[in-house]
């Protein structure tokens, strides 16, 4: 295995898909720290308002000089750029960091990555993707100002595919569908094992709306929730033509929720990111609307309903990864 700029930028990038979507309204971005040619961090950022992945690789970094210092108890982005700026003493010279997005120039909820990186002059930045958010872009020239090394699109379609979500939540309302089966396509009954439900239950916490089909709610009377980490719980939508429910399925009795019943789709437009959870169906409904799919495959064969269906989709694999046992699969339509 060749140890280059491509192998530690893939470092970077599985690192960020463990977090995607998780990171709304954000960008899923990975970050490895190198020093003298050895692997110190690999990290990502984790959740919208947290600290960036360069911050998080940063301190990871330092903290394998300084294992005991009072850096380990701070969590705040803040923190972290203050505590570095005085205490580097030029550790990150020798250091080439390497980051899947071109690091933020801005200061908003958290400061800006690329003068913190100014201010600590690695001996290069190591770039996959060039930010071309108005915001936050600019990053790489104020490294250069400092006299950085800069290297840019290293895996660049790679690094380009992490950030499709948040181009598509930037634009407009991003529809993503998910869907779980078993090895042999079996899609009906538990499929998923807790900790691919725990990483369902987050995934709902993030999004403004949830959408599945009417005859799902009449069969499984599910309550669609985040009881397994306590989030925020979705509105619902439901895509039915019989607007007749039972209010006594248990998705009606979560507090604080507003359930749509209706098959206009149009009403999606009210909201910025959704989610399906659904089967062949509903997605043959929705094929068009989709700017990605999720599919978590069980290790497991089972009886039950099966991949039969008149779908004609192609896809591409955009990233594996696992969750325990389980895979999860990130895809794309093909155009």
């Amino acid at each position: 295995m060749k140890i280059d700029d491509n192998f530690y930028m893939k470092l970077a990038i599985d690192e960020a898909w463990k977090y995607q979507l998780l990171t709304y309204p954000n960008p899923a971005v990975g970050c490895v720290v190198v020093k003298a040619g050895k692997l110190l961090a690999v990290e990502a950022h984790k959740e919208a308002g947290m600290p960036h992945a360069e911050i998080n690789a940063l301190k990871t970094a330092f903290l394998t000089q300084e294992p005991n210092s009072v850096l380990k108890i701070k969590n705040k982005s803040s923190e972290i750029h203050e505590y570095l700026i005085k205490n580097h003493n030029n550790f990150f010279e020798d250091c080439e960091i390497y980051t899947t997005l071109e690091p933020c120039n801005h200061d908003g909820k958290t400061p800006s990555c690329a003068k913190l990186l100014s201010i600590l002059k690695p001996q290069r930045v190591i770039i996959g993707s060039i930010d071309t958010n108005k915001i936050a872009s600019g990053g790489i020239k104020t490294l250069e100002d400092e006299n950085i090394n800069i290297t840019t699109k290293v895996l660049e379609k790679e690094c380009e595919n992490l950030l499709i979500p948040f181009k598509s939540w930037q634009n407009k309302t991003c529809i993503f569908f998910k869907m779980a089966q078993t090895l042999n396509g079996s899609i009906d009954g538990q499929i998923s094992s807790q900790r691919a439900k725990l990483y369902v239950h987050t995934l709902r916490d993030k999004i403004d709306l949830l959408l599945i089909g009417g005859n799902t709610i009449r069969t499984d009377k599910p309550t669609l929730d985040t009881r397994y980490i306590k989030g925020r719980e979705p509105d619902v939508f439901i895509y039915s033509k019989n607007k007749v429910f039972s209010q006594n399925i248990p998705l009606f009795k979560v507090p604080n929720r507003k359930v749509i019943i209706s098959d206009d789709l149009f009403k999606l437009l009210d909201y910025k990111f959704v989610m399906v959870e659904g089967v062949y169906n509903l997605l043959d409904i929705l094929k068009d609307k989709i700017d990605f799919f999720i599919l978590i495959i069980s290790p497991k064969i089972r009886n039950g309903l099966n991949a039969l269906n008149e779908l004609n989709i192609d896809f591409e694999i955009l990233h594996e990864n696992y969750l325990g046992d389980e895979k999860i699969v990130f895809l794309k339509k093909k155009i």
